[in-house]
């Protein structure tokens, strides 16, 4: 056992005798050191330490146990120059608070850690110039892969593509066109569901508080409103859409919009979950109730949902799983295998008390 430590005279690093049970050196030792202390060759070492077969198994398990012993770390950074892989992956969100994209996070990370990578993070802002920035970093940082939640460049990604030599998926993309690879929520279908689960409760004026920055997501759970409403022979109302910004104060700015009206909407749906929470406030402070005279139904299932009061109905987005997929579609770019272009994923209806029957009168 060696203790590293800066010779005072001539500023180089000498060695020194250490108390055993010490474990840790002053200085990271390299393979060098570990191939003196083993009487072998630092290729050797190298080999040992990724088990090749090359290695005898006796001498590759003595070479770990040394390595083990003086807290030897292999670089990834020296790994990656030889494999031409980090195993780090760019993850661009708009930004850490929004709590659908913790939720599909979770899922993202938890894939990559199970596969030996780390994800790095950074907001774009909703900022279109600032996401291509970031993903350009990432891409000069030689990360294996980027991930986009919530994109606001989506197809213009293609063109660059061959410049930055680098795989990615986006989820939930909010720019309209195709994309090489993308995983999302079936929008319009599950919005769809919302509206006519209100039409089968009598309501015939039923309002959709939107996203202005959503774009392809807004645009598609709009139009599966208006589908369920043709569907049942309803009149489509414009002034019974408004546009929010997907967060709770702007939702309660254009509800009271709603409320002001000649004949306001008996019932709503929401962009997300966030938006519902508006929602409900501003009907609260106009002294209406949930549900006896306006039902609220939001999108997305987060985590507050069934502890809103009254609980929330909402179309659920499984997110988790969302981030896994878009984690399995990388490792298939990146290894050269075939993967999905769009992958879409299921809506749930998820029925609970903020919705009932329309009054009658």
């Amino acid at each position: 056992m060696f203790l590293y430590m800066i010779d005072e005279n001539t500023g180089k690093v000498a060695e020194a005798a250490r108390p055993d049970g010490v474990k840790r050196a002053l200085r990271q030792p390299s393979i060098k050191d570990i191939a003196r202390l083993a009487h072998v060759s630092h290729p050797t070492v190298s080999r040992a330490l990724q088990n090749s077969p090359l290695v005898n198994p006796r001498t590759a398990e003595n070479i770990r146990k040394i390595a083990d012993q003086e807290g030897y770390h292999a670089s990834a950074v020296a790994r990656g120059l030889v494999t031409r892989r980090t195993r780090t992956i760019g993850l661009v969100v708009t930004t850490v608070a929004d709590p659908f994209t913790s939720e599909v996070f979770s899922g993202i990370e938890q894939e990559a850690h199970d596969c030996g990578y780390c994800v790095f993070l950074a907001e774009s802002n909703a900022d279109p110039e600032r996401e291509r920035q970031v993903v350009r970093t990432f891409a000069e940082r030689r990360v294996d892969g980027i991930i986009v939640i919530a994109s606001r460049v989506g197809a213009l990604y293609l063109p660059l593509l061959s410049e930055m030599m680098v795989p990615i998926v986006l989820v939930n993309d909010q720019h309209p066109g195709a994309f090489v690879h993308s995983v999302m929520i079936r929008n319009l279908e599950g919005s769809r569901a919302a509206a006519s689960h209100l039409i089968g409760l009598g309501h015939r004026r039923i309002g959709y508080i939107g996203d202005q920055i959503g774009y392809q997501s807004d645009a598609e759970r709009c139009a599966g409103c208006r589908e369920a409403l043709e569907a049942a022979g309803i009149p489509f109302t414009p002034e019974l859409v408004v546009q929010g910004d997907g967060k709770p104060e702007a939702a309660m700015r254009v509800m009271d919009q709603l409320l002001a009206l000649a004949h306001p909407p008996t019932a709503v749906c929401c962009y997300n979950d966030m938006t519902a929470l508006g929602a409900m406030r501003s009907i609260r402070l106009h002294g209406r109730r949930v549900p006896e005279d306006i039902s609220v139904v939001g999108f997305d299932d987060l985590f507050f949902a069934s502890y809103t009061q009254p609980p929330l109905t909402t179309v659920r987005q499984p997110m988790r799983r969302m981030g896994q997929l878009a984690m399995e579609s990388l490792f298939k770019l990146m290894s050269g295998d075939a993967s999905e272009i769009r992958i879409k994923v299921e809506a749930e209806l998820i029925v609970r008390e903020s919705t009932a029957r329309v009054k009658k009168g």
